[in-house]
């Protein structure tokens, strides 16, 4: 059990910490607020919308954001590449241009078939702009009930390199080998932003998330940077957890844990644990950040492909990204306002998305009637 300060402490926190008030997310480069007129339309800013492909929930939530954002007036202008990635089979020119314009972007969803020999684009656009770090927030949203109280976790995950690196050949057949890729400078970097943000956050403890007792050399390696890096902050705890254990702690006594650092493929598995106690992927926002700039979506990238057009979808996750978006560009008062109408929704009324109704107490709301609810709330908030 979390002692009395720390539950206190915990509990008189914002929702939404400053997820960019480290190096690697521009805050404090003077180009972050310096748009070309090209990136001006009537004084709003300009953000880059991927809205996913279609047999994801991408478009639906997206949508959603897109009119609680015009509901709020808040000055934000999305614009949208003219090709489809998935039809075009990847990040294309335009992206990139676009990209590099607007330095700002929010994201729905693709769905990587396991069949399919392609490279997933959810991977193509993070490496693609070396959005390095993955940061999500899991906590407990006042009204929805869950098993466990007290959760309040930022999971920091290397997006770059790890399992996820692609390399993969059949040496002969029926034999496969696939490589995993840990270098110190990426590891430093990840282990760099994970301590600064706690710093910056009011953050007092940090995990390392590893399976070194295996994986000698390369999650060893990971895990000395860690360590190296946890020396230049003695006044934050820092402990490292192996991965197979950690996933047990979660499940039986999450409030452990405060800001988890950990490589690519451990960080999806753990990031969808979290997500999952704290009522679903529908709820957690998420952001992947890079120098270059940010690409906001749902935490847990869930593609939901079996809502996908029925207009069913929570697109929670998704609206709660777009208010970490303001933040990231110094709308704060916009975003305290988005935020405070998704809280009050759920702590005041009985609606819900289909994935969160419990019982004949929930009234089970469509996703655009669900945005709607959540525009009705911003207007009282």
């Amino acid at each position: 059990m979390l002692s009395t300060a720390r539950a206190a402490a915990r509990a008189a926190r914002p929702l939404h910490r400053n997820v960019f008030s480290v190096p690697g997310a521009m805050m404090n480069d003077p180009a972050r607020n310096s748009f070309p007129m090209s990136a001006l339309e009537d004084h709003k800013t300009q953000v880059l919308l991927l809205r996913g492909d279609s047999d994801t929930i991408g478009k639906e939530a997206t949508t959603a954001l897109s009119q609680v954002l015009h509901a709020a007036n808040v000055p934000i202008s999305f614009v949208t590449p003219k090709v489809d990635l998935q039809i075009d089979g990847g990040v294309t020119q335009e992206v990139v241009d676009l990209f590099s314009e607007t330095r700002v972007a929010v994201k729905g969803p693709y769905f990587t078939p396991i069949s399919s020999k392609s490279e997933s684009l959810n991977i193509q656009i993070r490496r693609t702009f070396d959005l390095f770090a993955n940061v999500v927030h899991a906590y407990n949203m006042p009204g929805v009930h869950t098993r466990h109280k007290g959760v309040d976790i930022v999971m920091i995950r290397e997006n770059t390199e790890g399992e996820y690196s692609g390399l993969e050949h059949s040496v002969v057949p029926g034999v496969v080998e696939s490589l995993k890729i840990i270098t110190e400078e990426k590891s430093m970097r990840i282990a760099q932003y994970a301590f600064q943000y706690a710093l910056a956050n009011n953050r007092k403890k940090v995990t390392a998330v590893h399976k070194a007792n295996i994986m000698k050399s390369a999650d060893g390696l990971f895990l000395e940077c860690c360590r190296t890096v946890a020396n230049k902050y003695p006044f934050i705890h820092f402990e490292s957890m192996i991965v197979d254990n950690t996933c047990m702690q979660l499940a039986s006594r999450p409030q452990q844990f405060d800001v988890m650092v950990m490589p690519n493929l451990y960080g999806n598995i753990v990031t969808g644990i979290a997500t999952g106690l704290v009522g679903g992927p529908g709820l957690v926002p998420g952001v992947n950040v890079g120098m270059c700039g940010a690409v906001f979506e749902q935490g847990s990238r869930h593609a939901a492909k079996s809502l996908a057009g029925r207009g069913v979808a929570n697109p929670t996750a998704t609206i709660l990204s777009g208010a970490l978006m303001l933040r990231y560009l110094k709308m704060n008062d916009h975003a305290d306002r988005i935020e405070k109408a998704v809280t009050t929704l759920f702590r005041e009324t009985n609606y819900r998305t289909r994935d969160m109704v419990l019982d004949d107490s929930h009234k089970d709301l469509s996703t655009q009637d669900f945005t709607k609810a959540v525009i009705d709330h911003l207007e009282t908030s």
